[in-house]
């Protein structure tokens, strides 16, 4: 009995209840449900059971130094997952993150995380200040009072003892949380079994399994795997059904051909390289294609020049102070419902979904990474389909390689262009010191480029851009200093002005490049289309300013899905040329997966709409707007994930069976189209199913 006293008295003894605080602590902080208490906090506990138990072993002097570090490096980590939640709305995969933070030029978001750190402070020092400074003071103690408190009285074999029934415990809680997570009938569209079994949707991991099994988790699918799905079927009443109702939308109307390769997607599956093949190959032939219509090859043989705009919000247009995005946005087709929903990795999410197509992986490698190493067939990507049509395609970035795009961006079929590390480096625009202009200018971009493109007709040509990069201060932007005079009497706060002074460049490039288009004669037979890569997510103020309402979410520096308007989201798709007759408008609500399928019809290219996660918004067919925590929007209304009920939209009406097998049916599409982009990288399944 005395030795079990004097191992209760151990100062070791203290690091599972901080675990266990720090899981409390955050998820409390973080606003997080609190309702998988059992989980997390059962898991927080065996991990720390299992960390002392593993000191018993040391020598005293050296458990101590062990111990302090064990707890400094965990509330660390803890400390930069609240971090990255505010800068960058997602909480990371911090191990499988390492190489693409190590790859990306992390100086350019110094002021962004010094504000990130300031406005964490109370977080910062209830999650890594105290728990070291309780555990430093716990190890003095034991340092001072040997005899009372630690192994002074206890031999090297007792201490081993000791640390083996630490140990045993650990397994015990391990155990009992195991069975907290698979045993009971959890309810809702994500659940912790589910969770447990996957590396995507961290977000989730961590407010359902803890911080702790989240790293955890991230450490054992990068060793081993992710474990295989419980079921890879595909839902064949689902599927059924949402053909059926696809066949009945476009009843009454002239039967346009399909716009789908001939592939026999049966035999696919059953010569399918493992069951991920084998159930994308089931679940694409399970799918109506989209039909083409009055729109088809409109723009058939057109220049083609794609932007992706870095952080752009369309509540920023303006007819004076922008008049040519107002012109482009106004005078072509008119997207009246475009989302531009949140995905991982922000930018390079962004720009995946933009020429993909797809949707990322929710989690870590990213998507367009991967496609760069790995050089995953992409043969529907707009540069690839054009590059057999005879076009040159050119890809512009003013800025340092960051997301490995001097891979990933050849493999789109990209004669890509930046700063560094490809074959024709681009020249940073300087100040009068020699120093390159952080951000760029967007203006700069196309004075410098235009000439270099446009005799190679037909062309296409990409450019991402990054005037408008955070943050948003006169101080920390050269391209909102330089435009400061403009906004000066604008009647928003400094941020949301020097937010409008950045994308001003983007203004002047867009005018200089509509201007030279012209001046070469070649206006009516080009197509501008512009979407963003994401919005101003972490400053949602800038966005209630410039829309006039109220998102409706706790802080304007958190994009939490659960509480926010998903007007939030609602953007800007510019779709021009200056051979249109005139605007044509667009109710159905589209997002970024739909650019391609849409302009792919437009340009009469042959694509297959069954293997891409969007859909032709000029079809019969209507799109889904997926978002991040999958709630989803179509033009019958809003599914609400969280509470798991559905609204339908105005003047939609729906008897309850009606509503469910509708909701049932989207629900499947839903997750077949977010799985797909992932399995479809992770296979290289188009060369499997098109080569």
């Amino acid at each position: 009995m005395k030795r079990i006293v004097n191992l209760l008295k151990d100062w070791r003894i203290c690091i599972p209840f901080l675990f266990l605080y720090l899981e409390t602590v955050f998820h409390i902080y973080m606003g997080l449900d609190m309702k998988y208490a059992a989980v997390f906090l059962l898991s927080a506990f065996g991990a720390g059971m299992f960390y002392s138990g593993i000191l018993f072993f040391f020598s005293e002097k050296s458990a101590r130094i062990a111990g302090v570090v064990l707890v400094a490096a965990v509330s660390l980590l803890f400390t930069v997952e609240c971090i990255c939640k505010d800068i960058l709305q997602q909480y990371f995969q911090i191990f499988s993150a390492a190489e693409t933070a190590v790859g990306n030029r992390l100086t350019d978001y110094t002021s962004t995380v010094i504000r990130a750190v300031s406005g964490n402070i109370g977080g910062i020092f209830l999650l890594l200040i105290l728990p070291i400074a309780v555990c430093i003071g716990f190890t003095k103690r034991a340092g001072r009072k040997n005899r009372l408190l630690c192994s002074g009285e206890r031999t090297k074999k007792e201490n081993r003892a000791g640390g083996a029934v630490l140990l045993v415990i650990s397994l015990a809680f391990h155990m009992a949380a195991l069975a907290v997570i698979f045993l009971p009938a959890w309810q809702g569209d994500f659940t912790p079994k589910m969770l447990y079994c996957t590396d995507t949707n961290t977000d989730d991991q961590v407010e359902q399994l803890g911080v702790l099994n989240m790293l955890w988790l991230d450490v054992r699918n990068s060793i081993f795997g992710v474990p295989a799905a419980e079921s890879e079927a595909v839902n064949e009443e689902a599927s059924a059904a949402v053909s059926e109702n696809t066949q009945e939308a476009q009843t009454g109307q002239k039967e346009y051909p399909y716009n789908a390769e001939d592939i026999d997607f049966e035999a696919l599956k059953e010569k399918g390289e493992n069951s991920n093949s084998k159930w994308l190959s089931e679940y694409f032939g399970s799918l109506t294609p989209t039909r083409q219509n009055e729109y088809t090859g409109m723009f058939e043989g057109y220049n083609v020049i794609f932007i992706t705009a870095e952080g752009f919000s369309g509540y920023m247009i303006d007819p004076e102070l922008t008049p040519t995005l107002y012109k482009l946005s106004h005078e072509g087709f008119v997207f009246r419902n475009f989302y531009s929903t949140l995905h991982f990795t922000s930018t390079s999410g962004g720009e995946f979904q933009n020429l993909t197509g797809l949707y990322p992986k929710a989690g870590f490698p990213v998507s367009m990474t991967e496609t760069g190493k790995q050089g995953t067939y992409l043969p529907f990507t707009l540069a690839n389909q054009l590059n057999g049509q005879g076009y040159s395609s050119i890809g512009y970035h003013f800025n340092q390689n960051m997301y490995g795009r001097e891979l990933s961006h050849p493999n789109l079929g990209y004669d890509w262009r930046q700063f560094t590390e490809c074959e024709r480096p681009l020249d940073a625009e300087i100040n009068e010191y020699g120093n390159a202009f952080w951000p760029q200018s967007d203006d700069y971009m196309v004075e410098q480029t235009f000439d270099e493109y446009k005799d190679l007709q037909p062309f296409h040509i990409y450019y991402l851009t990054i005037s408008g990069h955070l943050p948003y201060s006169f101080s920390d932007s050269q391209m909102a200093e330089r435009n400061r005079e403009l906004v000066e009497e604008l009647p928003y706060s400094e941020k949301t002005r020097a937010y409008i002074a950045a994308n001003l460049e983007l203004e002047k490039g867009l005018t200089r490049l509509v201007g030279d288009l012209e001046e070469a004669g070649i206006a009516d037979k080009t197509v501008i289309v512009l979407a963003p890569d994401h919005i101003p997510y972490s400053d949602l103020d800038i966005l209630e300013e410039l829309s006039g309402k109220s998102f409706h979410t706790e802080s304007l520096e958190d994009l939490d899905e659960e509480t926010i308007d998903t007007d939030v989201y609602r953007n800007t798709w510019i779709l021009w040329s200056a051979g249109m007759e005139g605007p044509v408008e667009v109710d159905k609500p589209c997002s970024q997966v739909d650019i391609l399928p849409t302009l792919s019809n437009l340009l009469g290219l042959d694509y297959d709409s069954r293997m891409l996660a969007g859909t032709d918004v000029l079809s019969s067919s209507d799109p889904i707007v997926i978002f991040y925590s999958n709630s989803w929007l179509t033009e019958k209304g809003m599914y609400n994930r969280y509470t798991g009920t559905f609204e339908p939209a105005k003047g939609v009406t729906m008897s309850g069976e009606e509503q469910n097998v509708y909701v049932e049916n989207i629900k499947y599409l839903v997750n077949g189209r977010l799985k797909a982009g992932q399995l479809i990288i992770e296979n290289d399944y188009y060369r499997q199913a098109l080569e």
